[in-house]
């Protein structure tokens, strides 16, 4: 019982994230599944189970919001369900063992990526759009297909590789980048259910725990579109970039066999202080900005 609250907290936590910035739900989940011993394949699996549900819940909450900008939605369904249904075929092909070296790589690298993403671009960009155009189907065609085979294959992604694209164009407002990440979501995650049912089998899900983060996940859902006009974006990407780093430190040590404890607390360290840093640095550039932007306002 004790672990299902656990995962239900999870759920909760990740979908709030996910929802509120348009990514990390699913390698939020994976990374803390993979710390419970929780092989690649099952746990990928288990995450695209919930996620049916916590992103139905979500693409609803977005829509209600007025966060979604549908023609983007169509564009990136079809080739993000291909590529996440050809990735769950992949990734349970392959044995757990062997895979999860990688996948533990991958979702670091990812978190690597988030952080950066989100602490090195201009401000401006990630919170302000010029304009409210639908980015083209050259762009959302690949993109769709390339980040849903991520998202099969490392448990998560869909968010991380699709979100920070779309903002860094700065085509569509932040919030509408972000709701319609998460309306389309619940075809990629339906798409790689299906691919994991038909290569592993319904029996080799741990409905329990897909439970557990769907209850999570749907609580939080409504309370996550609400809180993307509220929360500034370039502070929560910062937060689950190290988020995502830290969880997957003790994955990678274990994958490689790293069991001392003088060189783990010390990457531990390293990790949290920069992540601590990298976040107070992004608060007090947001509100520089906003500070910024009221003497403008003056001056006009």
């Amino acid at each position: 019982m004790q672990r299902l609250i656990i995962f239900a907290i999870i759920g909760l936590f990740a979908q709030l994230v996910d929802g509120s910035l348009g990514m990390a739900y699913g390698v939020t989940s994976s990374s803390l599944l993979l710390l419970f011993g929780v092989s690649p394949a099952i746990a990928s699996a288990s995450v695209h189970m919930a996620e049916v549900v916590t992103t139905a819940a979500s693409g609803v909450s977005h829509i209600r919001f007025g966060n979604v900008d549908k023609q983007t939605v169509y564009r990136l369904i079809l080739p993000g369900s291909l590529g996440a249904f050809i990735g769950a075929c992949f990734l349970s092909n392959l044995p757990g063992d062997v895979v999860k070296p990688y996948i533990a790589v991958f979702l670091f690298a990812l978190g690597i990526y988030v952080l950066l993403r989100f602490l090195l671009a201009d401000s401006k960009k990630i919170t302000h759009a010029d304009t409210n155009r639908t980015p083209s189907k050259k762009l959302l065609v690949p993109l769709g297909f390339i980040a849903g085979f991520a998202d099969s294959t490392g448990g998560g992604g869909w968010g991380p590789l699709t979100t920070p694209v779309l903002l860094s164009r700065n085509e569509l407002e932040p919030r509408k980048v972000i709701g319609s990440v998460d309306a389309s979501e619940f075809a990629i995650a339906s798409a790689a259910t299906i691919g994991f049912f038909i290569s592993l089998g319904p029996e080799q899900f741990h409905w329990q725990w897909v439970l557990a983060l769907m209850a999570g996940g749907v609580v939080a859902a409504p309370i996550a579109a609400w809180l993307v006009r509220k929360i500034p974006a370039a502070i929560l990407g910062v937060l689950v970039g190290g988020l995502i780093i830290i969880t997957n430190l003790k994955t990678l040590f274990g994958a490689f066999d790293i069991s001392s404890n003088a060189v783990q607390n010390g990457a531990y360290l390293f990790v949290a202080l920069l992540w601590a840093g990298a976040v107070a640095y992004n608060i007090v550039r947001h509100y520089k900005q906003i500070q910024q932007t009221k003497q403008e306002e003056k001056a006009l």
